[in-house]
């Protein structure tokens, strides 16, 4: 009663307090209508955007048609991020043509489809179903009869299955045909820009005589190598001169982030071991104690191996059991032991050996009537039949079956999951003698089975094996999970992490100019989020902790630099440009020392000198040399141009300062033809421009691609 009229006597601020909240909910929700939507925009191309709606359904279409080429139920997560990515190359160069020829009118008809689809020549037809059985091409009335078929089809009246088949035929014709239009596009552009290139006597004749003359020459060299870093002194100014000169190769189009992160990878610990080891010792009892139904015994113990009642190859069996099969006798267990190439604790018991056939041939009659006793009796009468006389396939004919003798390899049916009838069904196989004729009454059916030969007979196993992965527990993941947490608590900025983490125990792993792109951070599954948050993040921030992996890894993510779009930061880059420069240097100073030397034995004299002689140079090819361990581009230059017996000055090769003699000269018997090579380089600039072409649209493009925030 006394809260009661504590609450009446407040009544009208409580109205007030209500009335506000109800205001504050409405007027939230008010704003979240007004304000902005979020944007779902995954990505752009020459400013037209592309919805993360968008984006997924072409990525589910690109799934269903790789399940239905592959015949696969499922993809992994590798096929799954190749085909995220495939989905957005395609858009993107699609997307980049469409924008060019809408500028040039060019257009892909629906006449010309169908003309291609006549003919049937083109590459992407022959990857279709629709092929005739014969000669392996593709067959345009396959398709009409299909796509005939299809648009009558009533799913009602169709087992699922073949509804679910003839459905993903159908979507699978409609995305080839819509490649078929986006390729025929292309191939319109590429040609009008192939057509645009030429080449020229002059040039068709320099061509020639690049490939067709060879040289011989001698060579003596300083290599680089010789000279110490200390002896060359770098100033900035060098390092900034030489930025500036390959500035340009500097560019790059994405953000990128430098990354150090933690990635933990748990296992188990020495008592989960112990744990494990003393399971497989009372297992391995079991398995000494036992005389029969091992299928079962293997199954309680949760072994990653299960037992079929079934003689097989060695092929079949893991290969740490079969390295210790010939030490164990029939009837005997051996282990437990550690196999460190699947980290599985293992022990196994030899239950029996034979010498089987290998390949058994056989043929069948499935007999099949409206209820068990019928199919009974029917199958009594035909098993009578035949061996009263009646010919096996005429039998088979008469029921609607073909009574071919197939052959059966123990491959097709080792290492599957067998049991019930199945294993009833292959056991009569392998253990009928040879002519025999059974009548093998199945749940379903019966089979009159005769088996008809047997070859290659080798040596097989009857083996339970029980398998175990020694894995992390509960509380060992706890236990990490804990103290990782609290190592990201107590170093929550870039700095405190670096220092503390190897006192900790963990190793601080590094990585480079990461594109936003990836699907991965160090390779490790489910570290999506991870990247998301990085590119998200500012400089010196720490993330928190992820759990990725298998559920067998934990990661925490630090952003040590930001490199923008742009030209990258002198910094990034000083390492390479320190590699030039000391070459540099290194060739002025070796260049110094050669200084009127005039004969190859000269050089050859000077100390860390090496020799060698180079043959066959042409001016197309970059000539190596084996004593410097790399190709030197100089050589073929030089020697396109050298006379014979002439030695060269200092050259500034790759590896090495080079001095060079031409001794001998030759042309290869080869007829120039002005016009064959004139072609061919056309030819080969064309190839060079389509190969370059996309790459030069995409950058005018202004593409973005934010996919890594939703996918």
């Amino acid at each position: 009663m006394a809260t009661l009229q504590n609450i009446r006597s407040k009544g009208p601020l409580l109205v007030v307090v209500i009335g506000l909240a109800l205001f504050a909910f409405i007027a939230g929700d008010m704003w979240k209508v007004l304000q902005p939507h979020q944007s779902q925009e995954v990505g752009e191309v020459n400013g037209e955007s592309l919805s993360a709606q968008e984006y997924q359904k072409m990525v589910e279409e690109y799934n269903e048609v790789v399940k239905f080429t592959r015949g696969n139920a499922a993809l992994s997560d590798e096929m799954s991020n190749q085909i995220k990515d495939e989905a957005w190359r395609s858009y993107v160069n699609n997307k980049l043509i469409e924008n060019e020829a809408e500028k040039l009118g060019l257009k892909v008809t629906k006449a010309e489809i169908q003309a291609i689809i006549d003919e049937g020549k083109h590459p992407l037809l022959q990857q279709t179903p629709f092929r005739n059985p014969q000669t392996g091409a593709f067959d345009k009335d396959m398709l009409k009869k299909f796509l005939v078929e299809y648009a009558k089809m009533s799913n009602a009246q169709l087992p699922a299955e073949y509804a679910e088949y003839y459905s993903s035929m159908y979507k699978f014709w409609a995305f080839l045909e819509k490649n078929l239009t986006q390729s025929r596009l292309l191939e319109k552009y590429q040609a009008l820009v192939s057509k645009s290139i030429f080449s020229n006597p002059v040039e068709a004749k320099a061509t020639f005589e690049g490939r067709n003359e060879q040289t011989d020459l001698l060579m003596a060299a300083i290599p680089y190598s010789s000279v110490p870093d200390s002896l060359v002194s770098l100033k900035e100014s060098d390092f900034k001169a030489a930025y500036d000169k390959k500035k340009e190769q500097y560019r790059q189009f994405n953000e990128t982030r430098n990354i150090k992160y933690i990635d933990v990878h748990v296992t188990a610990s020495q008592a989960d071991k112990d744990a494990l080891q003393k399971e497989m010792e009372e297992y391995t009892a079991q398995l000494a104690e036992a005389t029969g139904d091992y299928a079962a015994l293997v199954r309680s113990t949760g072994s990653d191996v299960p037992y079929v009642d079934l003689f097989y190859t060695t092929k079949s069996l893991p290969n740490d059991v079969v390295a210790r099969l010939d030490s164990v006798a029939v009837g005997q267990e051996y282990g437990p032991y550690y196999n460190v190439a699947d980290n599985t604790m293992n022990s196994f018991k030899k239950v029996a050996v034979a010498d089987m056939p290998d390949s058994i041939q056989y043929r069948q009659i499935q007999v099949m009537a409206e209820d068990a006793d019928k199919t009974r009796q029917l199958a009594d009468s035909i098993y009578g039949a035949i061996k009263g006389g009646a010919k096996f396939e005429d039998i088979a004919k008469k029921y609607g079956q073909t009574g071919e003798a197939t052959w059966l390899a123990s491959a097709q049916y080792e290492g599957a999951q067998i049991d019930g009838d199945n294993l009833t069904y292959i056991n009569a196989i392998l253990n009928g003698a040879k002519n025999e004729l059974t009548n093998l009454s199945l749940p379903q059916a019966n089979i009159i089975l005769q088996v008809m030969d047997k070859k290659n007979v080798v040596k097989k196993y009857k083996v339970a094996v029980v398998k175990r992965e020694v894995q992390f527990s509960k509380e060992t993941y706890s236990k990490a999970y804990n103290d990782f947490s609290q190592f990201i608590s107590a170093n929550n900025t870039l700095a405190k992490m670096e220092a503390a983490a190897e006192d900790a125990g963990y190793q601080l792993l590094e990585r480079n100019d990461l594109y936003s792109t990836e699907h991965t951070i160090g390779g490790v599954r489910g570290t999506k989020e991870a990247l998301r948050w990085a590119f998200g993040a500012s400089k010196g921030e720490v993330s928190g902790l992820y759990e990725c992996g298998e559920s067998d890894h934990m990661m925490v993510v630090g952003v040590s630099a930001i490199i923008p779009e742009g030209y990258r930061p002198i910094a990034l880059v000083q390492n390479e440009l320190r590699m030039e420069l000391l070459r540099d240097k290194k060739a002025e100073k070796i260049m110094a020392d050669l200084k009127g030397v005039a004969t190859i034995d000269q050089v050859k004299a000077m100390e860390n000198a090496v020799s060698d002689s180079i043959k066959h140079v042409t001016f197309n090819a970059p000539a190596y040399v084996a004593a410097l361990r790399s190709s030197e581009p100089v050589v073929s230059a030089y020697a396109s141009v050298a006379e014979t017996g002439k030695v060269s000055a200092p050259l500034k090769g790759i590896s090495g300062v080079l001095v060079l003699q031409p001794y001998a000269k030759e042309k290869q018997n080869e007829t120039f033809e002005d016009e064959n090579e004139e072609s061919s380089l056309a030819a080969r600039y064309a190839r060079m421009a389509t190969q370059q072409m996309l790459n030069d649209l995409y950058l005018k493009a202004n593409v973005k691609d934010q996919r890594y925030l939703f996918f």
